[in-house]
């Protein structure tokens, strides 16, 4: 009996192959790690199963983004950037590796001479996206304390899980991605939402985004890719690009997140679709003013 390989395209197989697509044509290397560990070592360069940090592609990203800097310097970011944070909450967990990666990581090192040294190592390229290590995994195993999960799709800048995509097939509610997913991930394999930047849930035709700390009431759409009004194929794929393109996406995580400090504790906010577009068309107004200044007569 000959059996069909592709899956029924309808189904969430089908859907998150459609979306590694989507990313190899983003630029993103990929790969399918249902098998990572099958030799009884991780292909991915990882030492247990509960680690989320890629070490084999942080280490030289941040050697390569701190050329002047010792491999003395290097250990100490690591080290810093992958510490337990379990005591804390996951909110302040995250917040406190957001601040790592916007603000850099400050180490103090000895150098030959015996002298302290403190330096500040780059984690990311935020002015220049396509400096950065992007990496899309499928099929990620990640052992917790008691649970180990596969999860759908990570996206990897420099090592570092900043995206989470969980899908379902067409025919189901993407509020199960949420409620069965989603929440149970943040139950069982915490570690990963330390370092997440975005969530996308999807069907592929209803497609939400938001941040670690919301509730499902607080995901929402992506429809639009650009000022222009352009939308994809189907709600994910304009999700996709709209938030995933590398210049987006690290656009989006340094510079549209806010945590805030409510009565219920600390929350994390990812700006809306409109928001986004609307605060990046309202800059690039003022820089055309400032461009067309000296061509319009106008006082420099």
């Amino acid at each position: 009996e000959i059996k069909n390989p592709m899956p029924h395209p309808d189904s969430e197989a089908a859907l998150e192959l459609e979306t590694i697509a989507l990313f190899e044509q983003l630029g993103y290397t990929t790969a399918n790690c249902y098998n990572e560990w099958n030799s009884g070592t991780s292909r991915l360069g990882r030492e247990t199963r509960s680690d989320v940090v890629l070490i084999s592609q942080l280490r030289p990203a941040l050697e390569k983004l701190n050329p002047h800097l010792p491999n003395q310097a290097i250990n100490l970011a690591i080290e810093e950037l992958t510490r337990d944070r379990s005591a804390l909450t996951l909110a302040s967990a995250n917040r406190d590796i957001y601040n790592l990666l916007k603000d850099r990581i400050k180490v103090t090192y000895r150098n030959d001479d015996g002298e302290d040294i403190t330096e500040n190592v780059t984690v990311i390229d935020w002015q220049t996206p396509t400096n950065n290590d992007f990496f899309l995994a499928s099929q990620f195993w990640i052992a917790g304390e008691m649970y180990t999960r596969r999860t759908d799709l990570i996206g990897f800048v420099n090592g570092i899980p900043l995206l989470f995509i969980e899908l379902k097939a067409s025919n189901q509610r993407v509020e199960f991605a949420y409620q069965n997913n989603f929440t149970d991930y943040k139950q069982t394999i915490p570690q990963l939402f330390g370092y997440n930047g975005i969530v996308i849930l999807s069907n592929g035709s209803i497609s939400k985004i938001s941040s670690l700390t919301a509730t499902w009431e607080y995901f929402s759409d992506w429809k639009k890719i650009n000022d222009n009004g352009e939308a994809g194929i189907i709600s994910l794929d304009t999700i996709i690009r709209g938030t995933c393109d590398k210049t987006k996406l690290l656009d989006i995580v340094e510079n549209f997140t806010l945590f805030s400090e409510e009565q219920g504790g600390l929350i994390k906010l990812v700006a809306k679709n409109h928001q986004y577009l609307g605060v990046n068309c309202a800059i690039e107004a003022v820089q055309n003013i400032r461009a067309n200044q000296g061509k319009l007569g106008l006082p420099e």
